[in-house]
């Protein structure tokens, strides 16, 4: 049977992004979050974004009005239980995604493929929570989903063949280039290489070498980048980052991969509510 229906468990930016490309694509959606207000917020963000893709012609007022009939939110888990394929993306925390996917393994049926959007978590401990480890992966959407090209597929040490296969042709049936991580390592491809110029360009900052505009300003100028480590620090949140490179020197027990003193403190600012904003360039 083919994916007709497919269930998002977390309705932030990300769930928020991919629910809206699928059911541009044609499919039906369930996107579950907690609470209703975060659901009704996700719904709203879609119709926004399909909106302002009316007015630049991307699509016509009836394919907007068709593609936010086929999405339905709810802060039931047990509605996904309809899902042919589910994609988690809830916030990056290894003991949240473990309860929703061991809830999901009860809810689905046995066929269907549970996906997780962890840009750097390891898939071979998310699925061992469940009775289906070999149809549990990875499916890393980029922020924004809507505008952003690329899919990581990522095997966990039990994913098989067949689920690389199906979640690769969903990627690609829903406009995005994909490509498949063949091991469960820490960060996957973009985030193995890009943490690391998040760190030396913080190490750079502290220790006084440039400035956070100059270090933005050379790396797009000099190496072509769209955007700089600051402003993407800035874009996916700097406490994302943080955590990311926490959980690196953890993994890799290696502390080269330890968030700079300069992080660690914003991340601190922001947690005690004395840096509004809580970016380089905010507050």
């Amino acid at each position: 049977m083919g994916i007709r229906t497919i269930g998002i468990v977390g309705a932030g930016a990300m769930g928020t992004g991919i629910a809206n490309v699928a059911a541009m694509a044609g499919y039906d959606v369930v996107i579950r979050d907690i609470e209703r207000s975060y659901v009704d917020r996700s719904l709203k963000t879609m119709d926004k974004f399909m909106a302002r893709s009316v007015e630049k012609g991307k699509m016509s007022a009836a394919e907007r009005q068709a593609a936010l009939a086929r999405v339905r939110g709810t802060t039931e888990l047990e509605d996904l239980a309809a899902a042919d394929f589910v994609i988690e993306a809830v916030l990056e925390n290894m003991d949240l995604k473990k309860e929703v996917f061991q809830a999901l393994d009860r809810l689905c049926r046995p066929e269907v493929i549970l996906s997780t959007n962890t840009s750097s978590m390891s898939i071979t401990a998310i699925a061992a929570v469940t009775q289906r480890p070999d149809k549990v992966c990875g499916l890393h959407f980029f922020n924004p989903a809507q505008i952003m090209r690329l899919v990581e597929v990522i095997r966990g040490m039990q994913t098989s063949d067949e689920t690389i296969v199906k979640a690769r042709d969903l990627a690609e049936a829903l406009g995005k280039t994909a490509i498949e991580v063949k091991k469960d390592s820490p960060g996957f491809v973009v985030n193995r290489i890009m943490i690391p110029q998040f760190i030396e360009a913080a190490r750079l900052l502290q220790e006084g070498v440039a400035s956070v505009e100059d270090i933005d300003t050379a790396v797009k100028l000099g190496l072509n980048y769209p955007m700089g480590p600051f402003e993407l620090m800035d874009f996916t949140g700097v406490d994302i980052s943080y955590h990311v490179m926490e959980y690196f020197a953890d993994e890799f027990r290696n502390n080269q991969y330890a968030a700079p003193q300069i992080i660690k403190q914003m991340v601190r600012a922001n947690k005690l509510g004395k840096k509004t904003g809580g970016g380089f360039y905010q507050g």
